[in-house]
């Protein structure tokens, strides 16, 4: 599949006008309908393109209604400035405004109303919905990276009732991103979500054991 003929805005085949084909779980989320706003489980290894299928989405949101907004949840502050850094580089040139908010303090954040693309912790989007934030109807896509975190004792209950109050409040395409999931089938159900999932790696993965010294593969 070319990624040019994906319809998607200007912005977005200029920023990866270098991308001259998509990888197998890129057009298997394709095909499952990610443009028709349809929640997707997508579970694949590591460096196989599942931050693009969430970029598609997020743009294919604004491309659709220009008020509306997205959401890129992440586990971890660290995982969230990257992500930061990336989606302000896309959107640099275009009226989509991108902010980042990961602080402990338990607040609505007002300022927050003013842009599209909101990269959140966990934690975060908990405070925000605890807050009922005015717009909070205004949230079309929310993306879920490392959602296997659900099976953490810590974290893990925070993001299954944030989930849980978003399809609820406001059923929003969602976006599950993972690349160790044990039951995604029960999962993606659970989302309403369909669930896209493949085994390709961009390297081959090869296992053995080392002792001594020594590698042996098998």
């Amino acid at each position: 599949m070319n990624p040019k003929d994906l319809p998607l805005p200007t912005y977005f085949h200029q920023f990866y006008s270098k991308l001259s084909s998509l990888t197998p779980i890129q057009e298997k989320a394709i095909h499952a309908d990610l443009l028709k706003h349809k929640s997707q489980l997508i579970c694949a290894p590591t460096a196989s393109g599942k931050t693009l299928i969430a970029t598609m989405a997020i743009c294919n949101t604004f491309n659709t209604t220009k008020s509306s907004k997205a959401i890129y949840l992440v586990p971890l502050k660290a995982l969230a400035n990257e992500k930061f850094k990336e989606y302000q580089a896309l959107f640099q040139s275009t009226e989509f405004k991108v902010t980042i908010a990961t602080g402990d303090i338990d607040s609505d954040s007002p300022y927050l109303a003013n842009y599209h693309l909101l990269i959140l912790t966990t934690e975060k989007l908990d405070s925000l919905l605890r807050h009922r934030v005015s717009w909070l109807n205004e949230i079309k896509t929310v993306v879920i990276d490392e959602i296997h975190l659900l099976n953490d004792p810590s974290r893990g209950p925070t993001l299954e009732i944030i989930l849980t109050l978003l399809k609820m409040l406001i059923r929003p395409q969602l976006i599950g991103l993972s690349a160790t999931i044990g039951n995604p089938q029960e999962l993606a159900n659970w989302l309403d979500a369909t669930l896209v999932q493949d085994s390709w790696r961009p390297i081959k993965l090869n296992q053995g054991i080392q002792l001594e010294g020594k590698t042996e593969f098998y």
